[in-house]
């Protein structure tokens, strides 16, 4: 199966203001603006397969990674990296040694890998979760997301997440935001079993303030966790024995938001997390949820507020971590306007059914594609 053309448009798909976050704390958000690709490989055998690659990918970048698929054969790839021609070899410094680095991985990766996944899938009848091994459960947890919001917003935004069938949400915020009213009001609207990820970004700065902050909350009993509360740094000893503070006095668990499997064996041997939020490609997302689980840490998959295209291959992948056991962030069909899918999520009671069609399980939307093109 020779892949004999690339379709690449550029497209930027605006959210939906109210969700996202409210005129006190900066209103429409700069990231919305910012260009994502969308591909298309077509094959000499009549399939398509489609990708989508994450915020701020150059058109130009895009398209030069595709030149080196094009006249390939799908099927004799390597799927640990689709672009790699060659297979690892003995180090020329030391025959008796072999490298170990299937990289490099050029601009719009995890685009071209879901193509070429979706390629695979739809060619042997099978959905790409089983060419990763194969889902562990038909349906993956899933939470509501909303940016930074006042707590009127955040109670708004409450109702319209248990509206559409989930059972908790993460929240954006800031030290200086007002957190504990921000969480009474999630807790007026969803009760304690109603849980929400705090994800500051690192904005809760020091020790003293999240652990501060965390007794107020506490009687809430709606915190699941927090996740990357204070600066990290390159993960250095003195934050990693932060962390490992932090954890033994918080009165529920502590995550890291990681994706380089050094920095997650890192953070499992000080002791420094009770979950992870991991990305990355389909296959580096196993392999870095294998890893946790290995330490039976539960991990979730993360996002960036994208398109249906990427959330399903996140679908996918999340599906066959056994230890993905938390709520993941499939965001992006309700914070934007379109998902550009056809075949969209739909959420009950905080899960999403895995899709059992072969490939990717979802086709490209083409009028909204032309719609939110913007590359003409």
């Amino acid at each position: 199966m020779i892949i004999t053309q690339v379709d690449i448009w550029t497209v930027v798909v605006p959210v939906f203001p109210e969700t996202v976050h409210s005129e006190e704390y900066g209103g429409y958000p700069d990231w919305a603006r910012v260009p994502k690709q969308i591909i298309r490989l077509h094959t000499d055998e009549g399939f398509t397969g489609i990708g989508e690659t994450g915020r701020g990918q150059s058109k130009e970048a895009v398209a030069q990674a595709a030149e080196q698929l094009k006249n390939r054969d799908v099927m004799k790839m390597c799927l640990q990296n689709v672009f790699r021609q060659e297979p690892l070899k003995p180090t020329p410094e030391a025959p008796s040694q072999w490298e170990i680095d299937l990289g490099p991985y050029p601009a719009g990766y995890e685009a071209f890998e879901t193509a070429i996944f979706d390629l695979i899938g739809k060619r042997l009848g099978v959905p790409i979760h089983k060419l990763l091994g194969g889902a562990c459960r038909e349906q993956v947890r899933a939470d509501f997301w909303i940016g930074h919001q006042t707590p009127e917003d955040t109670r708004r935004s409450t109702k319209v997440a248990i509206a559409r069938g989930f059972t908790g949400l993460k929240t954006k915020c800031r030290i200086q935001e007002p957190m504990v009213e921000r969480l009474r009001a999630i807790w007026e609207v969803g009760g304690s079993d109603f849980k929400v990820t705090v994800d500051p970004n690192e904005r809760f700065n020091t020790v003293e303030q999240t652990l501060e902050l965390a007794g107020q909350l506490k009687e809430l009993d709606n915190v699941e966790v927090f996740e990357d509360p204070i600066p990290k740094k390159g993960l250095r000893d003195d934050v990693l024995a932060q962390y490992r503070y932090m954890r033994e006095m918080l009165p529920f668990p502590l995550a890291l938001h990681l994706s380089n499997p050094s920095d997650i064996i890192k953070a499992i041997r000080a002791d420094a997390i009770d979950y992870l939020n991991l990305g990355g490609s389909m296959v580096n997302f196993a392999k870095s949820a294998a890893i946790a689980q290995a330490a039976d840490i539960p991990v979730w998959h993360g996002s960036g507020n994208d398109l249906g295209i990427l959330e399903k291959s996140y679908l996918h992948a999340a599906s066959v971590a056994p230890n993905c056991l938390l709520a993941s962030d499939f965001v992006g069909s309700w914070t934007r306007v379109d998902d550009l899918i056809v075949e969209g999520f739909t959420f009950t009671n905080g899960y999403t059914l895995v899709p059992q069609t072969p490939g990717l399980g979802c086709e490209l939307d083409l009028d909204a594609l032309e719609k939110y093109r913007v590359d003409g």
